[in-house]
């Protein structure tokens, strides 16, 4: 096996780090960005919210939450034309800040997708239950079954990441092919039942006011909603995170991380149109309104909108396969860029140099996959008998987004402060390295920061738990315990990487700056 040790070249002539260079095109990379948001469990988990914070106006925030990450899009596409290194945020914040400053955004990294393993875990379990019938166990999320075959899952999912990245692309090929036909056939469908009049009672006439923002009741709704709808977008990166692996580095993670945020804009916006037009926003029965269909919501109005007579529960039953694989895909892609992330701090010297050990056959990373896949585990048990399967789990997604946006602005603002002596040079320049990127780095720091707020107030009802402080009763969101947990985590580990493990060059600026070459495998 090979680890990373040996200094070649400029941080600009990029060489690999054992990765198997040339794997990926531009289709295989967009397919794996696309399925690493996971549409359809990203909707499944998320819509009823958003429709209660906003009602009518979900399709006007689907379409606002777009527009941060397509600016952040353009920062990471810019990056990576400079320096493709799998390490992403990591590399390039250190790059661009320093040691501190980069390291913090490799763990925001790690700390999200280690977070959302334990939801995707929890609903691909549930749905491979209610796949073959077994709707009790499938309809508990209490049920030790169910976090027995979420362990499975994060299991067979570390395996398929650990044998190989084409592996891993074409059976996310096939997983998003499923997801998206479903999503389409079900979207259109809902529309026509509508049209028809065969809606059930509450359906909706759709309406272009639906995307007018203005109508929203408060200020404090529209920037819930745009916070939940950041998290379906959440993902794409995944596409940068294999830059080392794809064809033309310098040029097709950019291009697919792009062309997979268009993809979902559509794709949310037809659903979100066609859902709310179908079952509208009441409080009751399949209404998206209804809290009872949280989590699940896609599940029931695929009965209302398929039937149970003729090929409805063959329909139906694709359904539930394409929320299944959608967690599926999403599970696999999280696994990628994490491991990717860690190797690479590892190379640069950040971590310890077990995690940038590579399989001299397969070329992808090993201890690191092993590793992400083990303590996805760990936090997916502890977190569910901590909550009895609910709770905890649904407050830990609603924490990723803090993290989400901390790492996704800082790329922003890196990419200003990287190209800040040729921005000038040029309008495409100035826009497309400066303004967008810190504009895109912005928006998505103030929800980050209105999204603290709303996780540590249990008042406002964004979380499902809380936690009172021993002797002063303060009552916390459990949301924000959880986001605190992870950081202070953070720290920990930070300390012991910066002043316990021998040396720490990279800590000392002796591995990774703006003038340092890159780390290429020692064989």
């Amino acid at each position: 096996m090979a680890t990373a040790e040996q200094s070649v070249g400029t941080q600009e002539q990029q060489l690999d780090k054992g990765l198997k260079s040339g794997a990926l095109g531009l289709i295989s990379t967009t397919v794996i960005a696309t399925a690493s948001v996971a549409p359809a469990y990203s909707i499944a988990a998320t819509l009823v919210f958003v429709v209660g914070a906003v009602a009518l106006q979900a399709p006007a925030v689907s379409v606002l939450a777009f527009v941060p990450m397509l600016l952040t899009s353009i920062g990471y596409s810019e990056l990576n034309k400079a320096d493709p290194d799998c390490g992403t945020t990591f590399t390039w914040a250190t790059r661009a800040f320093g040691p501190k400053t980069g390291w913090a955004g490799g763990w925001a990294i790690v700390a999200a997708d280690v977070l959302v393993m334990a939801s995707l875990a929890q609903v691909a379990s549930q749905y491979v239950f209610l796949l073959f019938g077994a709707n009790g166990i499938g309809s508990n999320a209490t049920s030790s079954w169910v976090l027995l075959g979420g362990i499975i899952w994060i299991v067979l999912m570390t395996a398929i990441c650990y044998v190989g990245i084409e592996v891993s692309a074409n059976f996310q090929k096939i997983l998003l092919g499923i997801e998206l036909t479903m999503l389409f056939v079900l979207s259109i469908v809902a529309l026509v039942k509508v049209g028809s009049g065969h809606a059930p009672p509450g359906h909706l006439t759709p309406s272009i006011s639906w995307l007018n923002p203005f109508k929203i009741s408060s200020f404090s709704a529209f920037a819930s909603g745009v916070i939940l709808m950041v998290f379906i977008y959440w993902g794409w990166d995944t596409a940068v995170a294999v830059n080392e692996e794809t064809k033309d580095k310098t040029r097709t993670p950019g291009l697919a991380a792009i062309f997979s945020t268009i993809i979902l804009l559509v794709t949310y916006a037809l659903v979100i149109f066609s859902m709310q037009a179908f079952a509208g926003v009441k409080t009751t029965g399949n209404g998206l309104g209804n809290l009872d269909n949280a989590g699940d919501v896609l599940s029931v109005q695929g009965h209302a909108i398929f039937g149970t007579t003729g090929f409805g529960p063959t329909f139906y039953h694709l359904l539930l396969l394409m929320v299944l694989s959608s967690a599926a895909a999403s599970t696999q892609t999280t696994i990628l860029p994490t491991a990717r992330t860690t190797l690479s701090m590892a190379a640069y010297k950040a971590l310890p140099k077990s995690l940038a050990t590579v399989h001299p056959r397969f070329m992808t990373p090993t201890v690191s996959t092993i590793a992400m896949g083990v303590i996805s585990i760990v936090v997916y048990v502890g977190l569910n008998y901590s909550s009895n399967g609910i709770g905890v789990i649904g407050d830990a997604v609603i924490a990723i987004g803090l993290y989400i946006a901390f790492y996704y602005g800082l790329t922003g603002f890196a990419c200003a402060w990287y190209y800040r002596r040729n921005l000038t040079s040029s309008a495409r320049n100035l826009w497309m390295q400066g303004i967008l990127p810190v504009t895109g780095g912005l928006i998505l720091y103030f929800l980050g920061g209105w999204s603290v707020w709303l996780d540590y107030d249990v008042a406002t009802a964004n979380d499902y738990t809380m936690w009172t402080v021993p002797g002063l009763h303060w009552q916390i969101g459990g949301a924000f315990v959880i986001a605190v947990a992870a950081a202070l985590v953070g720290v920990v580990f930070f300390l012991y990487c910066r002043y316990v493990r021998p040396g720490a060059p990279f800590f000392k600026k002796q591995t990774l700056t703006r003038a340092t070459p890159t780390l290429v495998p020692d064989e």
